[in-house]
């Protein structure tokens, strides 16, 4: 019963796989709008001390902090005071940290990271003699991060590998597909040269001093692989030595015929070792760079992977200086490169297109140390070592400054990779996407102060630049289980059909084997047979069931058009609603605002109704002051004119002497004294008193009165309602005994000008009225 029931899962599955037509591609990546990023993740790890009597500059203050101490023979400021100098990292490691609890903390994330297609750069900063060789490499017993993560990929991808030369590289810094004949073409090739080492079939086939590295305690793999792909693993080896690229796993070639000359001119023998030869940069089609030409050695182990390491390890230049006994002359890169690519649909081959290989590469990184020549004493070769190490150093310093300013200050300066083969290399890490992690060693002794301070400056700044986010990249179009599937399909045929005999022929006689060999292909013929049957009938109820399947999914589907219809009208009810909400409250929003401006508008008006009545108040209080000050001035005025008059009424009344004759008045002939005092204001209006033949004075002239009959005076005063009047004082001229003039007044003429728009008034602008 469970022998059925397996097969019918896999007729269900084929069947489901099969209509499915051909496999479709995966979708390339979109380039966001905003692309997430995260800062490098700069780490610390103190080393212990060297011996008991030496001088120690750093403290670990927290996990995440240490702290600098000026050494007893320097001072720090010119105060002579110790200057003490705190710096932040992610993460600080002291002197008892375990090289398992530095891998789990740095390491691991990256290599689950290049599992999922993620790529990732982790290296090593420091000064001479810090460390950074040990953390990244170890010693028998303690396994540094290189190996750790070679052990932990292959733990994790182990049953998936593909077969070898299944991916091979294309020398572009790609990889390509090969069919399953050519692959074993290449096997065979490689079994009959012999050039590719096999794998050892155990960790004690490897070298001795990399054979018990990582203890099975301490063994780690991912549990979030995908089985259905197949995975290939590359590695490659170069050194950074003198700013030129050298491949470490390069095969010294031999050069029999061109000898090479030695120095002082001595020719060598033939087949004389020839040193190999620097390798280029280029950019491949992906705009990420890779040196041209390196050898990718494909391991399937993490034997053959640490063979591999030990082989290239061998020729990387190292010295003995006076900080360090081996100290490394060159900057190392070891890449780890994942080429995965998924299985076919039927679980059993990888799929035949290249659009779907991924491939990921983790770049484990050792630099040379930084160090001063006048300490290391260096002279000749080790001289220039130390300064071409320094100037790639301060190289990768000003491409992180430079990017540090660009992202946090928005400028556009160049970054100066191309200055040094370091920098040059790891271009794609801080200019693409992955994940950035820094190892800053540190050595605590005194000595190494003010090179340990510049370090932790270039690392706190490092800190400051920002890396692309990796974006997921999962594989779609493919159904999930697929290799389990086919095993699983695999190991039920074999339990179904018999075993084969043995079919070779030693004796010619011999009348049993092909009897029985033809025994058991007839009932291996008829239990096909019957598997046929089983499922054809299968797959006839199984066609049955998927149309009746179809017939309720087609019903379900229109009762789901149905429902899908009204709810599209009430979605269009529910727009026509919003609409007309939207177009009210932005009605309501526009009368509120007229509101708002009324309401200003107002409080303005109001404000300088307040104002006008404030000026209207203090010009009322004005113009009665005014008033107060006229009617005591126009009283003043009437008692000047009245002691005036009554004086001249005294003077006029007296009788002439002797009175002379006088021209008849109908003669026409009068002339008179027009007496305007200088004080006295031109009115401006359009009627004037006019007086022909007049002498106009403007203080009294004896002279005038003798030549005229005639006297007026002008007077001007204010009337009772405030407004101005002018009264005219008419006269006769007599002479008087003594010989002089007298006037006698006979007639006062007023004349008062008065507002035309006043409410007792409606007359002509400008008009004179007059009253005797």
């Amino acid at each position: 019963m469970n022998a059925v029931r397996k097969q019918y899962l896999i007729i269900i599955y084929c069947f489901v796989t099969y209509s499915k037509g051909k496999t479709p591609r995966r979708p390339g990546p979109k380039k966001a709008a905003n692309i997430d990023k995260d800062p490098v993740g700069v780490y610390c790890r103190i080393r212990p001390l060297g011996g008991e009597d030496e001088e120690c500059c750093v403290e670990m203050i927290s996990s995440s902090t240490i702290q600098l101490h000026a050494p007893d023979g320097l001072k720090a400021n010119r105060n002579g005071e110790y200057k003490e100098t705190q710096y932040s990292f992610k993460k600080v490691f002291g002197i008892n940290t375990s090289q398992i609890e530095l891998f789990e903390d740095i390491a691991k994330p990256l290599v689950e990271d290049l599992i999922h297609c993620k790529n990732g750069l982790l290296f090593t900063y420091g000064v001479t003699g810090s460390g950074k060789t040990f953390t990244m490499t170890g010693s028998p017993g303690e396994g540094g991060l290189l190996p750790r993560s070679l052990d932990m990929l292959f733990n994790s991808i182990g049953p998936f590998q593909a077969k070898r030369f299944v991916f091979k590289p294309d020398d572009k810094n790609g990889l390509e597909i090969q069919s399953q004949v050519d692959a074993l073409l290449e096997r065979q090739k490689r079994d009959s040269q012999q050039s590719v080492p096999k794998t050892p079939s155990s960790r004690q086939k490897a070298d001795p001093e990399f054979a018990d590295m990582i203890s099975s305690e301490e063994a780690c793999k991912s549990e979030s692989v995908d089985d259905d792909c197949c995975y290939s693993v590359f590695v490659s080896y170069i050194e950074i030595y003198n700013n030129y690229i050298y491949d470490l796993l390069e095969e010294a070639p031999y050069d029999p015929i061109r000898p090479k000359w030695l120095g002082g001119g001595t020719p060598a023998r033939s087949n004389e070792f020839v040193p190999p030869q620097s390798k280029i940069l280029r950019e491949d089609q992906n705009h990420n760079m890779y040196v041209a030409g390196c050898t990718e050695v494909e391991v399937k182990s993490t034997e053959e992977a640490f063979e591999v390491f030990w082989k290239g390890q061998k020729k990387r230049r190292i010295a003995n200086t006076q900080l360090n006994r081996e100290s490394s002359r060159s900057h190392s890169v070891f890449t780890v490169k994942l080429a995965q690519a998924p299985l076919d649909a039927d679980g059993d081959h990888i799929l035949q297109d290249k659009n779907q290989v991924n491939v990921s590469q983790l770049c484990l990184v050792d630099l040379a140390g930084s160090e001063r020549t006048s300490r290391t004493r260096a002279e000749g070769s080790r001289l220039r070592e130390a300064g071409n190490i320094n100037q790639s150093l301060m190289t990768l310093r000003t491409c992180i400054e430079v990017l540090r300013e660009n992202q946090m200050c928005g400028t556009n300066k160049m970054v100066p990779y191309r200055d040094s083969k370091v920098t040059h290399l790891f271009k794609n890490y801080f200019d693409g996407e992955g994940k950035v992690r820094m190892i800053v060693c540190v050595n605590p002794k005194a000595d190494d102060y003010e090179e340990t301070m510049l370090v932790m400056r270039f690392a706190e700044m490092t800190q400051e630049v920002e890396v692309a986010r990796p974006v997921d990249r999962p594989i779609c179009g493919l159904a999930a289980g697929r290799r389990y599937r086919n095993q699983a399909f695999k190991d039920e045929l074999s339990q179904s059909l018999p075993a084969l005999p043995g079919s070779e022929l030693v004796d010619p006689a011999d009348d049993q084997t092909l009897p029985r060999l033809i025994e058991v292909l007839e009932r291996r013929h008829r239990v096909r047979q019957m598997m046929a049957e089983q499922f054809n009938k299968t797959a006839t109820s199984l066609k049955s069931m998927l149309q009746q399947f179809d017939s309720q999914h087609n019903a379900k589907d229109t009762f789901l058009h149905e429902q899908q219809s009204k709810l599209n009208e009430k979605d269009k009810l529910i727009l026509n609603q919003r609409s007309e909400i939207e177009r009210l409250e932005k009605k309501s929003k526009t009368l509120e605002y007229k509101i708002d401006i009324l309401q200003k508008t107002t409080d303005m008006y109001e404000q300088d109704k307040r104002s006008l009545q404030q000026e209207l108040e203090t010009r009322e209080q004005r113009l009665q002051r005014e008033l107060s000050e006229r009617r005591r001035m126009e009283q003043r005025m009437q008692g000047v004119v009245t002691d005036t008059r009554l004086k001249w009424e005294k003077e006029c009344t007296a009788p002439p002497v002797h009175p002379r004759h006088r021209r008849s008045q109908s003669a026409g002939g009068e002339k008179w004294v027009d007496h305007k005092p200088a004080s006295n204001l031109d009115l401006d209006t359009v009627l004037q008193p006019i007086i022909p033949n007049a002498i106009k004075v403007s203080t009294p002239n004896e002279k005038a009165l003798s030549k005229c009959h005639k006297y007026v005076l002008r007077h001007q005063e204010l009337a009772s309602d405030g407004e101005l009047e002018t009264k005219l004082i008419k006269g006769n001229v007599f002479k008087t005994r003594g010989g002089g003039q007298a006037v006698q007044f006979t007639d006062i003429e007023t004349l008062k000008q008065e507002c035309p728009t006043g409410p007792r008034y409606r007359i002509y602008p400008n008009t004179l009225t007059s009253s005797t």
